[in-house]
């Protein structure tokens, strides 16, 4: 028997951009294409990554030398003027022959001209410009939070547009005819989008529009919810999705270990001040 180590389940990757699309009011999609992406795999549901772009007037993202297993505390180290800006996003698809990764970047903060880097990157991003990332090659990966345990009988998915690729992920990888409850909160209605899934799954839009409260938390506290089980996933705004999940622990009795819950932004908070806290 080897004694050797398992290969790690993440690799990086060069890769350009291929396409970019307005795919509705908020959400553009880049299309990445690159040499090695056929190496690069994808365990399904809410799969993340990390993605690295160069900051303005870079060529390329500017990235450690040693790209080994310290690659964060280098990058850390690096001038954060010049550094590539790092983020963790989701597959929208992965395809093979051609090798193409869609990525979703919700545009916050575009009438006023603000907003996160990488929001303002997807904008402006045209065909050849080139970004890192770093992904998985095997689909245990340790990058999907979807889990539902043995013996769950129906799912719950929460979403806002921030979590839309994942929500879309999770739908397309469910078995046929599983019972799902799925409500996907977007700005517009022209956000709307036709979700592929072979689930029982009843899907609600909210059109959150002018409003600035969510209207995901009154939509579930109101809904009839199905007798057995419950496996839950709940993503969006923070806020939010702490409100969701003491709505489903205290006054539906979840356990709490069926519970997922991730804050993918947080109302009054930039992109890099989440990040400050993550890294300071």
């Amino acid at each position: 028997m080897s004694d050797a180590a398992p290969p790690p389940p993440y690799r990086w990757f060069d890769l350009h951009v291929i396409r970019t699309e307005r795919v509705s009011p908020s959400l553009v999609r880049v299309t990445l294409g690159g040499d090695r992406l056929g190496d690069m795999v994808t365990g399904g549901r809410d799969q993340r990554f990390k993605l690295f772009l160069p900051q303005p007037g870079q060529d390329a993202p500017v990235l450690p030398d040693d790209l080994g297993t310290g690659w964060y505390a280098e990058w850390r180290r690096q001038d954060p003027a010049v550094r590539a800006v790092m983020r963790s996003y989701t597959v929208r698809e992965l395809r093979h022959d051609p090798d193409e990764l869609d990525v979703d970047f919700v545009q916050h903060g575009e009438d006023d001209g603000h907003g996160g880097p990488a929001s303002q990157w997807s904008r402006t991003a045209r065909p050849g410009d080139r970004v890192t990332v770093l992904g998985p090659v095997a689909e245990e990966n340790g990058g999907v939070d979807f889990q539902p345990p043995a013996g769950t009988d129906w799912v719950l998915v929460t979403a806002d547009e921030s979590a839309l690729p994942a929500a879309a992920g999770i739908l397309a990888w469910l078995p046929a005819g599983t019972p799902a409850r799925v409500w996907i909160e977007v700005d517009h209605p022209d956000d709307v989008q036709d979700l592929k899934t072979e689930a029982d799954a009843d899907i609600t839009w909210l059109i959150r529009g002018t409003r600035r409260e969510a209207p995901t938390v009154d939509a579930v506290r109101a809904a009839d919810l199905p007798p057995g089980t419950p496996y839950a996933w709940i993503a969006g705004e923070s806020g939010t999705v702490r409100t969701l999940r003491r709505h489903l622990v205290g006054d539906r009795g979840f356990d709490r270990r069926a519970i997922t819950f991730t804050g993918y932004w947080r109302r009054g908070a930039t992109e890099e001040d989440l990040l400050a806290e993550l890294t300071g």
